[in-house]
């Protein structure tokens, strides 16, 4: 007999990383969509008709007739999936966690709250642990900025086996992560955009703690300076990171080359359903990779890497490409519910 289906409401349900939600949610094996919620605008109406969808794959029927929701901590669902906007996301979660749900959200509300997990599962499954010291019934657990995890992905199989000093990264990000409707196709046509609102000190702060090491209630930040600049270009999907890293281990281009194709962590052990086979994968093409032909890989939620060679400045530099709304938002919030169950944390709210 097959275990019962987990029911899950998604917040922000009829923006771009809320329809990513619906997309990979639509046929998941452990959970299934209950309840979607959003703006007070489109409460009442049929999701079909609160929404603009702009996924390529058709919005399914038993989706479509769901009643959109207000935000507000009534739901039926226990486990709460947020896409909600960083302009009212922390209230709203908040509220949630309080009246004993469990919110995995992708804003950056509560990212950088003490006892709050920024998560990447096969990075740091250990910081989890901080759920255990919130005050909440419930709980929160942060997906990293979609820049991040790409980044965080290729760093952590080398912070581990040398260790890292400095990083420089310079972005390529594509438009869908400015949402929809994001960047004016005007603008971005024939152009590149040297400025992406709060990117850069993200990209700066966020691998700090998800690399940082658990001390009881709270996460020892990592010792690394690390320098952002992030651009906007024209691409659909796919965040392209040209990246230049300091080592405190002395090492070469084939070591590191075996790190990355060797790198699997707990998501990969527990077999659980969006965890990529490889959460790393190296191309020794000159060309690769490249958005068009990468972003895919993993059905999305494998960071590919390549170019890599010693660097005149720093020690390697190399370029990672990460999907920006599967891996970057709503896949990799859903990997991270699936190690919440795994782990049993949904248990108390399940009963």
């Amino acid at each position: 007999m097959k275990d019962k289906k987990i029911n899950v409401c998604i917040l922000g349900a009829t923006g771009s990383v809320g329809q990513k939600f619906i997309e990979l949610l639509s046929d998941h094996p452990w959970f299934k969509i209950h309840e979607v919620a959003a703006s007070d605008r489109s409460a009442g109406k049929k999701y079909k008709d609160a929404v603009n969808w702009i996924m390529q794959s058709e919005l399914k029927k038993e989706y479509g007739d769901l009643i959109v929701k207000k935000c507000e901590a009534n739901m039926e669902s226990k486990i709460i999936f947020s896409g909600l906007d960083a302009s009212v996301a922390g209230e709203i979660e908040s509220d949630f966690a309080q009246n004993g749900y469990f919110v995995i959200s992708n804003a950056r509300n509560h990212r950088f709250v003490e006892n709050v997990p920024l998560m990447i599962p096969e990075v740091n499954p250990d910081h989890l642990k901080l759920l255990n010291d919130q005050d909440y019934t419930g709980g929160i657990v942060t997906n990293p900025n979609c820049s991040t995890i790409g980044l965080v992905l290729a760093l952590k199989p080398i912070a581990d086996a040398f260790g890292i000093e400095a990083v420089n990264v310079v972005t390529m990000q594509a438009v869908s992560g400015g949402g929809y409707p994001g960047v004016p196709s005007m603008d971005i046509i024939d152009n590149v955009i040297p400025f992406i609102g709060g990117e850069e000190s993200k990209m700066e702060t966020e691998p700090l703690k998800i690399l940082g090491e658990l001390n009881g209630r709270k996460i020892n930040y990592a010792d690394i300076k690390i320098s952002a600049q992030c651009n906007r270009v024209a691409v659909i999907d796919g965040h392209l990171e040209c990246v230049q890293i300091k080592l405190k281990k002395k090492t070469t281009v084939d070591e590191i080359k075996k790190v990355w194709n060797e790198f699997k962590s707990v998501p990969q052990e527990m077999k659980l359903p969006s965890a990529p086979e490889y959460p790393v994968k190296y191309f020794d093409e000159d060309k690769y990779p490249q958005p068009k032909l990468h972003r895919n890989q993993g059905l999305g939620m494998t960071a590919s890497v390549g170019r890599l060679r010693e660097d005149a400045l720093f020690d390697f530099k190399f370029v990672v490409l990460s999907h920006n709304t599967i891996r970057g938002a709503a896949g990799g919030t859903i990997l991270v519910a699936e190690m919440m169950k795994s782990y049993g944390y949904f248990d108390k709210v399940l009963g």
